[in-house]
């Protein structure tokens, strides 16, 4: 049995863990780690995948401005190896996009496979106004409106925010 609860800082060794090996050492050069670095993930919006005591499924959320929008930048999403293919990546997706409406957020961003993003509603011309601090795949650059018009008439930089 997987039970998702809120992320907490007593996870932090597990995800970094999990994290490695679902992306490797080529996490720490991608895009989004320049809006994460020296931050810490939304708490009551990041969460965790537990079966029992093993942490094996993580979501993130952090506060970024799109233009001059506030949005969410989404990741990174994982699934341990072994759990992959049983649900749990679509019910962290889920739950953190729930919470994140459910908190007033608007509009949330993410950089993935646009195959496995569009069943959750993401758009990559929803972003076609906006841009990374560094190089991405555009067709990788997808946005989720949770409420109102979203981000297709919003344009420029997207900006790590403190939480």
């Amino acid at each position: 049995m997987v039970t998702l609860v809120d992320e907490r800082d007593e996870h932090a060794p597990a995800v970094e863990r999990l994290l490695d090996v679902a992306f490797g050492e080529a996490r720490w050069h991608k895009t989004c780690q320049r809006l994460r670095d020296g931050r810490s993930p939304l708490r009551g919006l990041s969460q965790v995948a537990l079966a029992g005591d093993a942490l094996v499924g993580t979501v993130r959320l952090w506060p970024v401005l799109a233009g001059r929008r506030r949005a969410l930048l989404l990741g990174p999403l994982a699934v341990d190896p072994a759990h992959r293919d049983t649900g749990i990546g679509s019910k962290l997706m889920d739950e953190a996009l729930r919470r994140a409406a459910a908190a007033g957020e608007a509009n949330v961003l993410l950089v993935g496979d646009p195959e496995y993003y569009r069943r959750f509603g993401f758009r990559q011309d929803a972003t076609s106004g906006l841009w990374l601090p560094g190089p991405v795949e555009r067709k990788r650059f997808q946005a989720k409106a949770l409420r109102g018009r979203g981000l297709k008439s919003v344009s420029g930089p997207v900006l790590a925010m403190a939480a």
